[in-house]
């Protein structure tokens, strides 16, 4: 069952700089101006794609005096996950089907000798 909206999460992982975040914060916590560094943007920029990126539930972010925090909530990923395994295997299944019928049928696409 699906607990989170995969449009979000789906919406927020289509931007390559989201995905960048996420792929920090999966290394661990991080504040939103150690987010920022590897981007050419500023704070209120990053501070967007952050917004984005809560709002889809796929991170969390907190108060720690004056620093934000940010962590990646792993949730709304799973539930992608199961939602594009169903597609997956229908996919792997098309592909060995096919792959099935190739090794079987050398003859019939050789054509007349």
């Amino acid at each position: 069952m699906v607990k989170y909206n995969l449009d979000h999460t789906f919406a927020a992982l289509a931007d390559p700089t989201r995905r960048a975040i996420l792929a920090r914060l999966s290394e661990g916590h991080a504040t939103v101006g150690e987010l920022a560094e590897p981007f050419a943007m500023s704070l209120p920029a990053v501070s967007k794609h952050l917004k984005v990126l809560q709002k889809a539930g796929l991170i969390e972010r907190r108060r720690d005096g004056r620093n934000q925090i940010c962590a990646v909530q792993a949730a709304p990923l799973q539930d992608a996950d199961e939602w594009l395994a169903r597609y997956r295997a229908f996919w792997e299944g098309s592909l060995d089907s096919l792959a099935q019928f190739l090794e079987t049928e050398p003859a019939e696409k050789e054509g007349p000798s």
